[in-house]
C-alpha cells in the first residue's frame, strides 16, 4: 500500500484552495486592481482544474478532464497577467497565449491515447509554469522588492521540472505511469509540490497585494488630487533625488516655475470650476510637453514647478516657449479664454547641498520679476533679492 494515496492529495489540494479562494475574497475585498483581481482569479482556477481534475476520475472523464486542463492553463495566464499589473511588461506573454489555446486543443484531440494527451499537455503545462517562473523573476525598474518574487519563483520553477518529469513518464515510460493516480515518485512528488506551493502562492500574491496598496497610498499622498501632478512633498522628494544624481554625473539641472497670469479674475468673473479647469489644462500641457526625465508638480494655488536635468538657458526657454503657445491654444479652444501664465528659470549650482533650494528660490524671484514686467513672460537667472508688489501676489 502506497505512504501517500494520490486521490486523497487531489481531494485536499482542491479543498485547501477552494477555502483559500474563499478566504482571499473575503481579505482582498471588491476594490482590487486590475492585477490583484487577476492574482485570485488565478487561485480560484486552479481550485476549478484541481476539483474537476478529481471529478473526472469518477464521472465524465473527458469532458471533465479538458475542463481541468483548460482551467490549469487559464491559472498561469491570470498570473502572468497580475504580475504584469506589479512588475510591468513580461516576456513570454505570446507563446503563453498560444499555449493556453494548443494545450486543451491538442489534449481533446488526442483524448483517447493516453500517451499522446498526458505527454502534450503536461510539457505544454511545463513550459507554462517556465514562463511564470521566468516572469516572476524577470527585473524592471518596477521590481524593486524580491522577497516575495522569489517565494513565487520558488513553488513555480520546481512544479515545471516535476509536470515536465510527470509528462515523459507518461509520453515514453507509460508502463511507469499508466494513470493519473499512479503513485510513482515523480507524481507523488508533482502532487506534494502542488499542495506545499498553494499556501506558498497564497503568500507571495499577499505580499504582492499589500506592497500594492501601499504604492497606491504613496502614490496618493505625493500626487495632487487634482491635476495627477505630484504635489509639493512629491516633487520635494523627486527633484531632491534627481538633483543628488545630478552632482555625482555632473551635469545641469534646471527649475522653471510657473505660476498662472491673473487667476483670481478668472475664479471671480467664470467661477471656481474655470479656474480648476485652468489648473487642469496646464497640468495636461506640461505633462504632454515634458520629457521622460523631467518632474512637473503643482507646489500650491496656481504655482507650478519643472524640474529640467540635462539643459541649457537656450532649450529651457525653448520648452517654455512651446508650453506657453500650448496652454494658450488649449484654453482659448476649450474655456473660450486665452490664458497665460508668467516663469522663472534658475539653475541649481550642484556643487553645494541647497542646490536645490537656492533654484527655487531664484526661479521663483524670477516669475514675479516677470509679472512685474507685464506677465506673460519667463525671466532667468533674476535677482533673488527684487521687491515684488503686493498686487502682484496673487
Amino acid at each position: 500500500m502506497p505512504l501517500l494515496d494520490i486521490k486523497t492529495i487531489l481531494s485536499l489540494t482542491a479543498l485547501t484552495l477552494f477555502a483559500v479562494a474563499g478566504a482571499m475574497s473575503l481579505v482582498m475585498g471588491r476594490e482590487l486592481s486590475p492585477a490583484a483581481r487577476a492574482a485570485r482569479g488565478s487561485l480560484i482556477a486552479q481550485a476549478g482544474g484541481w476539483t474537476t481534475i478529481v471529478a473526472a476520475e469518477f464521472i465524465w472523464e473527458m469532458p471533465l478532464s479538458v475542463v481541468a486542463i483548460t482551467c490549469g492553463s487559464l491559472a498561469n495566464l491570470l498570473m502572468f497577467k497580475a504580475l504584469e499589473g506589479w512588475l510591468g511588461p513580461r516576456p513570454g506573454k505570446r507563446l503563453l497565449y498560444a499555449l493556453c489555446i494548443l494545450m486543451p486543443l491538442g489534449y481533446a484531440i488526442s483524448f483517447q491515447s493516453y500517451p499522446v494527451r498526458v505527454g502534450w499537455a503536461n510539457i505544454l503545462l511545463a513550459v507554462q509554469f517556465a514562463i511564470v517562473a521566468v516572469a516572476v523573476l524577470w527585473t524592471s525598474p518596477q521590481t524593486e522588492e524580491k522577497g516575495w518574487r522569489v517565494l513565487l519563483a520558488l513553488c513555480y520553477a520546481p512544479m515545471a521540472v516535476l509536470t515536465l518529469g510527470r509528462g515523459i513518464l507518461g509520453g515514453w515510460f507509460t508502463e511507469l505511469y499508466p494513470t493519473f493516480a499512479t503513485p510513482h515518485p515523480i507524481n507523488v512528488a508533482a502532487q506534494t509540490a502542488a499542495n506545499m506551493s498553494l499556501v506558498l502562492s497564497t503568500v507571495a500574491v499577499l505580499v504582492a497585494w499589500r506592497r500594492e496598496v501601499e504604492m497606491q497610498l504613496e502614490r496618493q499622498a505625493h500626487t495632487d488630487p487634482l491635476t495627477g501632478l505630484l504635489n509639493r512633498r512629491g516633487w520635494i522628494k523627486y527633484a531632491d533625488m534627481m538633483v543628488a544624481q545630478a552632482r555625482r554625473h555632473q551635469h545641469s539641472v534646471g527649475v522653471l516655475m510657473l505660476d498662472l497670469d491673473h487667476f483670481k479674475q478668472v475664479n471671480d468673473r467664470y467661477g471656481h470650476e474655470a479656474g480648476d479647469r485652468a489648473l487642469m489644462l496646464l497640468g495636461q500641457c506640461m505633462t504632454s510637453t515634458m520629457r521622460e526625465s523631467d518632474v512637473c508638480g503643482r507646489l500650491g494655488g496656481e504655482e507650478f514647478a519643472l524640474l529640467l536635468p540635462r539643459v541649457n538657458e537656450a532649450t529651457a526657454t525653448a520648452l517654455d516657449e512651446r508650453l506657453r503657445k500650448m496652454y494658450q491654444t488649449v484654453t482659448s479652444q476649450q474655456m473660450g479664454i486665452t490664458l497665460n501664465f508668467s516663469s522663472g528659470l534658475a539653475f541649481c549650482d550642484v556643487a553645494h547641498a541647497d542646490a536645490l533650494k537656492k533654484a527655487l528660490m531664484q526661479a521663483d524671484a524670477g516669475m514675479y520679476q516677470a509679472k512685474a514686467h507685464g506677465r506673460g513672460r519667463l525671466c532667468a537667472n533674476a535677482d533673488v533679492n527684487i521687491t515684488i508688489p503686493d498686487q502682484l501676489i496673487s
